[in-house]
């Protein structure tokens, strides 16, 4: 039993793997509490898929991959926003078009410019396999999410709550809502190595949906979420190493595990103390 939980210290690809599951984990669950309560779980789940292109492109032009994906998923969020002020169509419909569309264009991409490149790893992650470049990129980017969040919640959750009393509190709305997205841009771009894109989604959601279902203030519920996110990523790592599977795969399932029993919680606990909801 011991031998198995000090593995991860002893070999350093599962070192660098926990480090990297703790550096992707934590901004994602701290911005997963934000998403939950101001109802974008989907357009994180947008992002994840519209960085796709910008990865081909950068793989293209000699550039550094996160690089591409940081453009791609930050342009497709800022053109979902400026289309959503100049037309008549909805904000959810417009991103079901535009971020399907650059998912679906990064994959004829890779299968018409570039048929030879094999971005599997981008996909699903290999988070057994991060490089210190991706170890240092997850760590800047949890470094400035962190000290944004610390320096600025309440700014965000007054802004998540009622924009419009933000504005007239004085805040820069337009600032907060482009610095979310920047922000949850970064995060997607920081899980690309780690869990891949269409795993990330997870990590994005589900912690704050956790946190929502037990604890009734914001503040308990940002920090319940990063610690929910952490500690699945941790847990999930060490079954994998136990069960021989995917740890991406792995961490969602054990995250999905979490929330499943937070609702039987929330469920029983209504029906023990009816009227304390």
């Amino acid at each position: 039993m011991m031998e198995t939980l000090l593995l991860p210290f002893q070999l350093p690809f599962l070192r660098d793997a926990m480090l990297a599951a703790l550096l992707v984990a934590a901004p994602c669950g701290l911005l997963s509490a934000f998403l939950v309560l101001k109802g974008w779980s989907l357009i994180g789940d947008a992002i994840s898929h519209a960085v796709l292109p910008g990865v081909v492109g950068a793989y293209l032009l000699g550039l550094p991959l996160i690089l591409g994906a940081f453009v791609a998923g930050m342009g497709s969020a800022l053109l979902t926003g400026w289309l959503d002020t100049h037309s008549r169509v909805k904000r959810d419909t417009l991103m079901g078009v535009v971020f399907s569309g650059m998912f679906a264009t990064g994959i004829v991409a890779i299968t018409w410019i570039a048929p030879e490149v094999h971005l599997d790893h981008i996909l699903f992650g290999n988070l057994l396999g991060v490089s210190p470049f991706e170890l240092w990129t997850a760590g800047i980017i949890a470094a400035v999410i962190m000290i944004v969040m610390a320096a600025r919640w309440r700014d965000f959750l007054l802004h998540a709550f009622d924009p419009t009393q933000a504005r007239a509190a004085g805040l820069r709305v337009k600032w907060l809502h482009n610095g979310l997205l920047a922000m949850i841009s970064a995060a997607v771009v920081s899980a690309l190595g780690a869990v891949g894109i269409i795993l990330v989604i997870a990590l994005l959601v589900t912690p704050g949906a956790i946190a929502f279902l037990l604890v009734h203030r914001f503040g308990p519920m940002l920090l319940l979420s990063t610690g929910i996110a952490s500690g699945s990523a941790i847990c999930g790592l060490y079954l994998s190493i136990a069960l021989n599977s995917a740890p991406a795969a792995t961490i969602v399932v054990v995250l999905t595990a979490l929330f499943l029993a937070a609702l039987a919680w929330r469920a029983a606990r209504r029906m023990l103390q009816p009227g304390r909801e």
